[in-house]
Formats: structure tokens, sequence, C-alpha cells
């Protein structure tokens, strides 16, 4: 099945939302608060993505049309994990699970599922959008933003375990050794691939600011919030043309998938059946 576009609905009411919107740029990423979650969920619907879930339950559950991938965003969870992303075992690869708190910035994560489906066209070191961002790489294979405030740590499963996860997580300031209350968190398990956490990681570093809300109450007090150049309409033309691009690459990967297989070198269009004997 072929993907089909987010609704001319769907995107007028993303543009109502930014109509009388007030946009400020806001900086640091990881104090800029969740923004507008359909940065996701409208990109997976453009690449074929289907709701499984109940339409009349603030639970949303998207599945992939191979039925490989799953996202389920479930605002009243018992846990701190408002998202969690799921690849299923195939092709003798392992099956991974990603999970994110209810405040992680949309744009950030919307760098993350996009990955899933257009993956980039080459594989980075993941700590290096750190550095150049300006973040500091501490002991072993960990980092922290120019605030302190974010924390990167890959950290080994246990000692009798070789795997290794990734955890990302945002605190308010602490008092000494004491860490402050956490703002929001990720977590990649041993299995996801190196690509999708390096997408991540790229956006959360990225210096560039992300627009939010003159009253947006969900950003950081800290953040720095300085009136945007960025108009709203661009705001919206951004969203409606990135949802293209991704509707464009999953027609086709799936179009190249289902593309009939070359016939065999010694094969001919013209070739004629053996004589009967």
């Amino acid at each position: 099945m072929w993907p089909v576009p987010v609704s001319e609905r769907q995107l007028a009411a993303f543009a109502d939302t930014y109509a009388w919107q007030i946009p400020f740029d806001t900086s640091p990423r990881h104090l800029a608060g969740p923004g507008d979650a359909r940065h996701v969920t409208h990109g997976l619907a453009a690449a074929g993505w289907r709701p499984v879930s109940d339409p009349l339950s603030a639970e949303i559950v998207l599945r992939s049309a191979d039925l490989r991938h799953s996202l389920q965003f479930d605002p009243q969870s018992d846990s701190s994990a408002w998202w969690r992303l799921r690849g299923e075992h195939h092709d003798n690869r392992p099956g991974w699970y990603a999970a994110f708190g209810q405040l992680v910035p949309a744009e950030v994560l919307a760098a993350f599922t996009d990955a899933l489906i257009a993956p980039p066209p080459q594989q980075s070191d993941p700590w290096q959008p750190l550095v150049s961002a300006g973040w500091h790489r501490g002991p072993g294979d960990t980092a922290h933003s120019a605030d302190s405030l974010c924390h990167i740590e890959l950290r080994p499963l246990s000692e009798f375990h070789n795997g290794r996860s990734w955890h990302i997580e945002t605190r308010e300031p602490g008092h000494g050794e004491f860490p402050g209350p956490r703002i929001w968190h990720a977590y990649f398990d041993e299995h996801t691939p190196a690509h999708l956490v390096s997408a991540f990681l790229t956006a959360l570093s990225d210096p560039s600011p992300l627009q939010r809300g003159m009253h947006e109450h969900t950003m950081h007090y800290s953040a720095v919030k300085e009136p945007s150049q960025v108009l709203p309409q661009q705001v919206v033309d951004a969203h409606a043309a990135r949802i293209n691009a991704l509707r464009a690459h999953a027609r086709s990967a799936l179009r190249h998938k289902t593309k009939p297989a070359a016939p065999p070198a010694h094969m001919t269009s013209d070739a004629q059946p053996a004589p009967r004997r």
C-alpha cells in the first residue's frame, strides 16, 4: 500500500496552531520543552504508519506498514516514559527498544523517527556532533552540555553482558554532588541501530534554536528566549516540505522493494523455449 499524505484537514489544524502564535527562538534545545508532537506523528503517517489504537483513547499507537516498527505515545503512563519505539526481530537482526520522557523536544525525537524512514547517507561517530557543538566529553563514554544540565552516557549492561545502552538525562541544577530533579530522559537499548542514536544526538546538540510560543509554559525557566525572525507560515511550510519528502522517500523505498527481480543473466527477452524431442 502506498503511503498517503497527511490530510488537508490535519495540515490546516497544524497551520491554525501557529497562525496566531508569536514565535520565540528558544535554546538550548534540551530546555526548550516538548513543542508540537505532530512533528513526530505527521512524519510517520506520511511514510505509511497507521494508527492501531482506540481513536477515543488518549493513547496513540502507530505501526509501520511492514509491521516491523511501532510507536506508542501514552500520556497516562505510570512510568516516566511517554514515548516508546520498538523494532521487531527481522532478518536475524534483534529487536530493539527506545523510550523518551514527556518533555523531550518533539523536533529532536522527530530526527530519530525520520532516520527510521530515511536513514542518513553516512554513519557518523555519534560523539562528534556533540564535541563540535561545544559539549564536553567526560571520563569513559560520557558527555554533558555546556550548561551541565544534559548528560549522556553509554553504559555497560552488566559485568556479565557485553552490550551497552544509551542513557540521556536533562536535570535541574543540583547541589554539590547531588543531581537535581529530572526534567526528561531518553533511553536506547543495546540493539538500537547506531544511525538512529546518532540522528538523535545530532539533533539534540544542534546549536540552532527551536521555535516556541511566547507563553509556552513547558519550556524551562532558564532557557534563552528571543523574538524569532522565523514567521509562523515558514514553520508551517517547513513542516509540509518535510512530510512530503518523507512520503516521497517511503514511496521510493516501497517501489524498489516491490520491483520485479531481474531475469537471470543468461535469459533475454527474445529467448525461445527449447524444442521438444
